[in-house]
């Protein structure tokens, strides 16, 4: 009266027999003669090993049929009496096969992407590691595809049209592909691509070019044509690598610098110890900026006419926790992409404010000198920069007429609109404007002629080497008689000898910064090049 299949079955003399089966035996198609049974054509030699055991039971797994159409069974084999010399044994089978069928089309699903039915991201690693464990990370390439624009198209036209739009996509890339390359979609926007190299690294890029050519062809939605462009970054599998995360991570690396190197990236040590190196940068900085461990040093911007110094420029100094100091041309780059250029032009407006509030104060006055503060164009873009200007001011008790505030010619082209009323707030706080690096950026002369710039800065690129350079002099001369016809101030950076500085006077230029007049100094030294400074000064 056994709820599940069972056969009483007997071995004698190397032969079957079922001595006795139940109806849930038959049911399941198991047959009522041993001779032909599945279940003694496939675990007979089984049956016969347990029975010539000492063991009394045994339990197995068992699946019956084709893969497709395949029936699981738990089987288990059971002594029917103590004696062990019977030859005959219960065997019972429980079956498994909806709940099994069941948590196969669930973790499907869950490997799975919905929308276009390729492997997601955990089923591409799983598939990834079955493969590697099989033949070896030597032998494999990962390719990581992200679409250019596909943020701003899905914005533009809708959800569907972006589903639509990933599909065809899927279509496309799928098609220029290896019969045995695997693809899989790992984000939104991006794919991912496991391929056996069979000819070394040009297999990866050859595959690419191939997928690159394929998205050439504008997609038709609606009543548009989209012309999609992608990235591709791609990691080489190699034997010291044990880990597919870690070849699918230094693929999306590869895939990032080709997004902004516009061409298609292969993996390199070097360069992601580079990307390690700005992260630990980053993270440091961070707490830089919020213990108040960078200082600010000042360079002087002296009068040509008279040598006198008229403004210092501000420029942020950082030692690490570790005693090096850090040069801007390392931090201020990764401050820029993190977004820590925020805060950090935050602080910087502050403690220039202190610096010359506390320079007045030592001077029993104002001081005589204005301070430069650079702007960075990601600021502009994210802060509120006049409040921030007129708070710092209003912190210090400091006038606007004496902050001279420098910004790029790529701030201006980034958002004219917002730079343009950016600046005529400032200007209506009394402060100075200054066009840094001018001539290195890509301005629209239209915009200078409209914003209310004060002072042109001259890239030291120009300068450096002047006197030996036509084509530089020819440079030099035509800016500042662009800034004459405009009613601009000029100040020329990177002077170093006086030869160069009285060239410049003569040619009309009004301020000269280099080390020519001195290096970066901190505030207490910036303060005693002052005519009759005060030693009182401290920072």
């Amino acid at each position: 009266m056994l709820p599940v299949a069972a056969a009483v079955i007997e071995h004698r003399d190397g032969r079957f027999a079922f001595e006795a089966v139940n109806r849930q035996f038959r049911v399941a198609g198991l047959g009522a003669v041993a001779d032909d049974s599945m279940l003694i054509r496939q675990l007979g030699a089984q049956i016969a090993r347990f029975l010539a055991s000492d063991a009394t039971e045994l339990d197995l797994d068992w699946d019956l049929g084709e893969a497709v159409d395949s029936r699981h069974f738990q089987v288990r084999f059971a002594r029917r009496a103590v004696n062990r010399n019977t030859g005959q044994c219960l065997v019972t089978l429980v079956d498994h096969t909806s709940e099994l069928r069941t948590q196969r089309s669930l973790r499907r699903e869950m490997l799975t992407d919905s929308l276009t039915g390729l492997p997601n991201r955990p089923g591409f690693s799983e598939q990834l590691e079955g493969d590697v464990e099989r033949e070896g990370m030597g032998r494999y390439a990962v390719l990581v595809i992200n679409l250019d624009r596909f943020s701003r198209i899905n914005a533009c036209m809708g959800g569907l049209a972006g589903d639509e739009l990933l599909i065809s996509v899927a279509r496309r890339i799928k098609g220029a592909l290896r019969a045995h390359d695997v693809l899989a979609r790992v984000g939104g926007d991006e794919f991912a691509i496991q391929m056996e190299l069979d000819d070394g690294p040009g297999d990866a890029l050859h595959v690419a070019k191939r997928i690159q050519n394929a998205l050439t062809t504008p997609f038709r939605l609606s009543d548009f044509e989209i012309r999609v462009d992608c990235s591709i970054g791609i990691s080489i599998g190699d034997p010291v690598l044990t880990d597919v995360e870690e070849l699918i991570r230094h693929a999306q690396f590869a895939m990032k610098r080709a997004k902004k190197s516009g061409r298609t990236e292969i993996y390199q040590t070097s360069a992601f110890d580079i990307a390690r190196q700005q992260f630990s940068i980053e993270t440091e900085l961070r707490r830089a900026i919020d213990n108040g461990a960078l200082s600010l040093n000042f360079q002087p911007i002296c009068d040509l006419a008279t040598g006198r110094i008229v403004s210092f420029e501000a420029l942020a100094r950082w030692t690490t926790e570790c005693g090096e100091n850090l040069s801007p041309v390392d931090f201020i780059p990764v401050a820029e992409e993190s977004g820590l250029i925020v805060p950090l032009g935050r602080w910087a407006m502050y403690e220039a404010a202190r610096t010359v509030a506390q320079w007045d104060a030592a001077n029993g006055g104002d001081c005589g000198v204005t301070v430069a503060v650079n702007l960075s164009a990601i600021q502009l873009q994210r802060d509120q920069i006049a409040p921030l200007v007129e708070s710092a001011l209003a912190a210090h008790n400091v006038e606007g007429r004496r902050f001279t505030l420098e910004l790029t010619e790529s701030a201006l082209i980034s958002d004219p609109d917002h730079i343009a009323r950016t600046m005529h707030a400032l200007k209506s706080l009394g402060t100075t404007l200054a066009m840094d690096d001018f001539g290195t950026g890509y301005s629209n002369l239209a915009y200078l002629q409209k914003l209310p710039i004060d002072v042109l800065k001259i890239d030291r690129s120009f300068v450096s080497g002047m006197l030996a350079d036509r084509d530089k002099v020819a440079i030099v001369r035509a800016i500042l008689s662009l800034a004459q016809a405009l009613g601009m101030r000029t100040t020329a950076e990177g002077i170093e000898t006086n030869e160069l500085a009285q060239t410049l006077a003569a040619l009309g230029c009004s301020y000269g910064q280099g080390y020519l007049y001195s290096p970066p100094l901190p505030a207490d030294r910036a303060y005693a090049l002052l005519p009759g400074a005060s030693s009182s000064a401290t920072t």
